[in-house]
């Protein structure tokens, strides 16, 4: 099987591609999201027209508004691509984007004929989330070109000075191009919201975020654009309506409470839990399946954001800053002083105008509904995890607690790129739990995604292979983890079949097929001695991935291409697997540089960046070769799923200790 990349002509590509960029997007912003919390708070109490108005702490204000958010921002972005040295050289680029927009600014204004309103400083939000991951891509890429070429001894100081200069160069190309750029581009945003509030045309906005926020494609909206924004109107007003377009409650809340009322089957049994988690917890996710389920419910929830923003606009009203998650909470928490009842009146609108229309609706089909039974609500939560494009246990939980899934799940599909590794520990995971809940008549097998066949009947994959593995079983209910050893989703999945089998009983199911591990050959040589290793300080994947592969190939099991075959797969979709576990495989493409089985296991105690936030202690190597090694395969999966395992692991104090602990626990 070849390696699939996205495709942006291909169905479905354009909108993970804007997923992927709006996901990027709040990455960045929401672990700031406290620090913009404690600006408003600073907004709220200090400046002139604030609570209790102290002109020496209002001096905070405006510093942390044009320097330390942006910066944190660009820091974040950073990190997310290269570490801390991605963070550091993305926040230095970053000031120069700072800078370049103050003197632009100032020259405009020194040149304004006298009595002319000066123009206000310009917060350099979008510059960071360009800036800080650009920057750290490129030193990312620059590192590679000496990796490996740097003698003994002067690592250190080719490191640093190299990160130094290419943030002094960065920075300087921030000044000069990027903050034109992006001070013309904030203007063009700046007049377009402008144009919309003062033609009272903004509730139109709800046309475009309603929906987007059913496909997930709010984000790159809220913080691409309504953030950045938002922000800089609160720092000049106090306040700004744009944080309340996309985090009104009001419309979930109107939409769950139609289902509790007139819904059928698990749509209207799960829809109260919902509308709490959704209302109170702020995870809108929780609503979209109702939607996807019956789209022309699509008019309920834009014209119930519609009126909610018309209410704000009517009233004048507005957040001191974001308020995230979306919960009632949250907004009260950052609703500007004098505005709590406007704010409380646009949620209670949206909340009865959404109620309203999606009643008439879900009334004037509720026949067609009760004969269709609840296959179209069980398909929609699925729907709506391949769209968010991670496991959510909220989702999971929704066809969990309404049992909604129609078809009796017997045959559960473990699918990864090669079915090889983490599929074959994911199924190992998930049968002891489906063994230990006592559940009967499943089997729980490991495929290639290649090899589905259309008969299975629930299918888990990685967040990043759900679109593939629907088009090959499009009938199955699909499932997305992004942490195989321990993830949520598991019980989410034991707890739906065991519902399922106490509301539908059914004739007793044909004994459950062994999986394919348990046919497995015998695991003598495929983990030695020799193949074991600890290591006391860190390691970048890359370096982690030659190791495995250098260790492979000296027990014969692959020759030298097979390390390249493993850097292809992680480009594709990462192999950690979570509790500190990696397993770096090759694709399938590669299978003829696999020539026989083994499994290689180093420890790095400093650990080993694998991307995406992940932190990877142990490195498992595999080669598999007609089966051998996915027996010890399951034991491993066994053993990092128990947290006190993993802890005597990672005390084990010399190779040996640790090839006997992992021996223990396979044999």
């Amino acid at each position: 099987m070849s390696t699939q990349t996205a495709d942006p002509k291909a169905p479905g590509g354009f909108r993970v591609a804007v997923q992927r960029v709006g996901s990027f997007m709040s990455g960045m912003v929401m672990p700031n999201i406290p620090a913009l919390v404690a600006w408003g708070l600073f907004t709220a109490f200090f400046i002139e027209r604030g609570w209790t108005p102290n002109a020496d702490l209002a001096t905070i204000v405006g510093p942390a508004i044009h320097y330390l958010l942006p910066l944190l921002i660009a820091y974040t972005g950073g990190f997310m691509i290269y570490d801390k040295r991605g963070g550091v050289v993305g926040a230095m680029a970053t000031i120069g984007a700072i800078a370049g927009s103050d003197l632009l600014i100032a020259n405009i204004n020194a040149g304004l004929p006298e009595g002319e309103a000066p123009l206000g400083e310009i917060h350099m939000f979008l510059g960071a989330m360009i800036m800080g991951p650009l920057a750290a891509w490129l030193m990312k890429k620059l590192d590679l070109l000496w990796d490996g070429k740097v003698r003994a001894g002067f690592e250190m100081l080719v490191s640093m000075f190299s990160a130094g200069i290419f943030g002094f160069l960065a920075a300087i190309f921030a000044f000069y191009v990027l903050a034109p750029v992006v001070n013309w581009i904030t203007g063009v945003l700046s007049n377009a919201v402008a144009f919309l509030v003062d033609n009272s045309l903004l509730p139109l906005t709800s046309i475009i975020i309603e929906p987007a926020k059913v496909f997930f494609l709010n984000n790159a909206i809220n913080h691409g654009v309504l953030t950045p924004l938002g922000i800089a109107e609160a720092d000049e007003t106090g306040k700004s309506v744009l944080f309340l377009l996309e985090a009104n409650p009001g419309v979930g809340l109107g939409l769950l409470l139609a289902f509790t009322f007139f819904g059928v089957g698990a749509a209207k049994g799960s829809a109260p839990g919902a509308a709490i988690i959704h209302f109170f917890g702020g995870i809108h996710e929780v609503y979209f399946p109702y939607v996807l389920m019956k789209p022309v419910l699509l008019i309920a929830v834009i014209v119930g954001g519609m009126s909610g923003v018309a209410v704000n606009v009517l009233f004048q009203t507005g957040l001191r800053a974001p308020a995230s998650p979306g919960s009632i909470i949250a907004v009260m928490l950052q609703t500007a002083s004098g505005d709590y009842v406007g704010v409380i009146l646009a949620v209670a609108v949206s909340a009865a105008v959404t109620f309203l229309i999606a009643a008439v609706i879900l009334r004037a089909s509720r026949k067609r509904d009760l004969a269709a039974g609840d296959a179209l609500f069980s398909s929609a939560v699925a729907q709506t995890q391949a769209n968010k494009g991670k496991g959510s246990a909220a989702l999971s939980g929704l066809v969990a607690g309404g049992t909604a899934t129609a078809t009796r799940i017997e045959r559960v599909v473990f699918a990864c790129d090669a079915g090889m590794g983490s599929s074959a520990m994911g199924a190992s995971v998930l049968r002891k739990k489906v063994k230990d809940a006592g559940v009967e008549g499943v089997s729980v097998t490991n495929k290639s995604i290649a090899a589905l066949d259309g008969t299975a009947d629930l299918v888990v994959t990685q967040a990043q292979l759900t679109d593939r593995a629907k088009q090959n079983e499009p009938g199955a209910v699909h499932v997305s983890v992004g942490n195989f050893m321990n993830a949520p989703e598991y019980d989410d999945v034991v707890e739906m079949i065991r519902a399922q089998r106490a509301g539908a009983p059914a004739a007793a199911a044909e004994p459950a097929a062994e999986p394919d591990t348990a046919e497995a050959a015998p695991s003598n040589g495929v983990l030695k001695p020799e193949y074991v290793r600890i290591h006391e300080g860190s390691a970048t994947r890359d370096e982690a991935l030659e190791e495995a592969a250098g260790i492979l190939m000296g027990a014969g099991a692959v020759t030298s291409g097979y390390a390249a075959a493993m850097r292809d797969r992680e480009e594709t979709v990462s192999t950690y697997m979570g509790n500190g576990l990696a397993i770096p495989h090759g694709t399938d493409a590669a299978k003829d540089t696999v020539l026989g089985s083994a499994l290689s296991v180093v420890r790095y105690d400093g650990g080993v960046d694998w991307g995406d936030g992940d932190t990877a202690t142990f490195v498992v190597g595999i080669a598999g070769k007609g089966g051998a090694h996915l027996e010890i395969l399951a034991s491993v999966a066994q053993q990092f799923s128990d947290d006190e395992m993993v802890e005597r692991l990672q005390r084990a104090g010399s190779a040996d200790e640790l090839y006997a602990l992992l021996s223990d626990g396979i044999n």
